[in-house]
């Protein structure tokens, strides 16, 4: 960096050289309202602002780390995919509905919008699916990690006899994408009422 600012995932720095400075964002970067907002609606992030000159490093439990580059759309995101964001990109938070708590998702997920440059993990190398409006996508949500584009979202649920008696595929709820879009999915799954890992 060379004088710039970034926002990155509160402790998520693992080595630094040159100078540089680390403040604590209250709200996931968002001000006091942001904060209200995620504290009403559960969705935890915790962020903090880097400055300085020099190079700064970021990590997380060694996931691979995808940049999403932004020019004015927004980046939809599990909160605990986001690792960083370049100073000029809004962070908020949006609702999923219902269904996405039932899931293991919470009700609740991060957006990042504007022209910038997004650090996402994901475990393992992230896979870029791209949705068209003839072929829509269905994907595991203990897999999902991030959306971008005009996308509908909506959880779908497989729930038959099999299900109750154990004998399910253990793939009974699906997000589902409709629309024009990328959606970017991990080579595992994370735990989720919904599905197993």
């Amino acid at each position: 960096m060379n004088g710039e600012t970034v926002k990155a995932r509160n402790g998520a720095m693992i080595a630094y050289d040159g100078r540089m400075s680390f403040k604590r964002l209250s709200g996931g970067g968002e001000g006091l309202r942001g904060m209200v907002t995620r504290r009403l609606t559960g969705e935890g992030m915790t962020l903090m602002e880097v400055s300085g000159e020099g190079t700064c490093w970021f990590a997380d439990r060694a996931t691979e780390i995808n940049l999403v580059q932004l020019a004015g759309d927004t980046l939809h995101v599990e909160s605990s995919n986001l690792l960083a964001v370049d100073q000029s990109l809004r962070t908020g938070t949006e609702f999923t509905g219902l269904h996405g708590a039932s899931s293991g998702q919470g009700l609740f997920t991060t957006t990042v919008s504007g022209q910038g440059t997004v650090a996402v993990t994901s475990d393992g190398p992230a896979i870029v699916l791209r949705v068209s409006r003839a072929e829509p996508l269905s994907v595991d949500p203990g897999a999902y990690v991030a959306h971008t584009g005009e996308l509908r979202k909506e959880f779908v649920r497989d729930v038959n006899w099999r299900t109750f008696i154990g004998e399910g595929s253990g793939e009974s709820v699906q997000l589902r994408f409709e629309g024009e879009g990328l959606v970017y999915v991990q080579p595992a799954e994370r735990a989720t009422i919904g599905g197993q890992t």
